[in-house]
């Protein structure tokens, strides 16, 4: 389990009412850190957090929140996920534009992100540096402890009564407020309103699990559309790397495909889907144990499929796949369930073994503990006792103290 602290700060409007937070992240030596950064896989883990159930009780159901983006989010795919109706993309000032960048700005501006402009100085370089943009710009933070007084009302002539709204940065007195709200600011920030206040919020395991578990989310929501899943796909340099790679080293496939729309057409989503759930178990998985549970999550889902009515056959196998994943990520199933909108049925079966599902997988788990009982039965003597104990906690069996002491 992965826990991040997230520091937020409220934003407020000339009602005094919350209208955002600011969302700025740390690291595990509680200095900041941007949604770009990829030790560790930050960036994803990052991701999972603020899209997870958590964030509601973060930052309440409908509160706007900014997060900082510069070139190397934008260009990532790190942005994927978010929700645009919940979260402004804070372009930092001094963020590199070029024409790749400024078409990837206007390209979320026009997919309905908000957009904001972090640590404006009102100078004439930064309204130079960022005039391309203006047309699709919501809202600028304008930093008055930086912006030159003169240079403030001009910006603020600039811009009021149009579709932009100024917001007054580093706001940290009582006369600071009255200042800046007489002058007509839309939004306020600052200690004197609100000082941040560091949380913590759990992420998922691995990023990367994280990114196959939307990319199944993708595949499950549309069949008839693939250029999300294209779309998502490409911003997944690795993954998308080894998909190719299964594809022309398959021996079923007359032709060496070099592309992920022809991957995707080839095969189809049915049997991407499949070879995605045997990566997450196979090459995803940390534990030990990742080769085993993989061929037995098979072996539960082929038995699933074959149980189950032609109709159905897809959503078995689907089902069994997934009935192991608590395992992989080594979390609360209903947790990493939050992060996927399933079928009713498979949903049924994983977070509550019912449904129509249920019975084809209780025959497959009965079938997997007999054998299992006789493996250990026969090599009894050859585990610790450490082992059996941690075994026999885990799986909420009470241990007499007495007689095992």
């Amino acid at each position: 389990m992965n826990i991040i602290n997230i520091s937020k700060q409220k934003i407020f409007n000339s009602k005094n009412e919350v209208y955002a937070y600011e969302l700025i992240f740390k690291n595990s030596s509680n200095m900041p850190t941007g949604l770009s950064d990829s030790v560790k896989g930050t960036a994803q883990l990052i991701m999972s957090s603020i899209t997870s159930a958590e964030l509601d009780k973060l930052l309440g159901k409908q509160t706007l929140a900014f997060v900082d983006i510069d070139e190397i989010t934008l260009t990532k795919g790190i942005l994927e996920v978010l929700d645009k109706d919940r979260f402004v993309l804070n372009i930092l000032e001094d963020i590199h534009l070029d024409e790749n960048i400024i078409s990837k700005i206007i390209q979320y501006r026009k997919r309905g992100f908000r957009l904001s402009l972090e640590h404006f100085d009102s100078s004439a370089q930064m309204i130079t540096k960022f005039s391309r943009l203006f047309n699709y710009i919501d809202i600028i933070k304008m930093d008055t402890a930086l912006s030159e007084p003169e240079n403030l009302e001009k910006v603020m002539h600039k811009f009021k009564g149009t579709r932009i709204k100024l917001l007054a940065q580093n706001i940290e007195t009582k006369d600071d407020f009255r200042k800046y709200q007489d002058m007509g600011f839309d939004l306020f920030q600052g200690y004197y309103l609100d000082r941040p206040e560091v949380m913590e919020i759990v992420g998922l395991k691995e990023p990367t699990q994280f990114i196959i578990l939307q990319l199944i989310k993708i595949i499950k929501a549309d069949n008839s559309n693939n250029e999300k899943l294209e779309e998502f796909l490409k911003k997944q340099a690795d993954l998308s790397f080894k998909l190719i790679q299964y594809f022309n080293n398959s021996h079923k496939l007359g032709v060496k495909v070099e592309s992920l729309p022809q991957v995707i057409n080839l095969m189809g989503r049915d049997k991407l889907l499949r070879w995605l759930l045997v990566y997450l178990y196979s090459e995803v998985s940390k534990s030990p144990a990742s080769k085993t549970l993989l061929e037995m999550a098979i072996k539960r889902a082929e038995r699933m499929e074959a149980d189950a009515h032609p109709n159905n056959k897809g959503k078995a196998y689907l089902a069994g796949m997934l009935s192991l994943m608590g395992s992989i990520f080594e979390m609360d199933i209903k947790e990493l369930m939050n992060h996927i909108n399933l079928d009713s049925d498979i949903t049924s079966l994983i977070l509550d073994k019912k449904g129509i599902f249920a019975p084809s997988l209780m025959r497959a788990e009965q079938a997997e503990k007999e054998y299992l009982k006789k493996v250990m039965m026969a090599n009894f003597d050859k585990l610790s006792t450490t082992d059996l104990i941690n075994t026999l906690e885990y799986g909420g069996v009470e241990i007499d103290k007495n007689k095992i002491l």
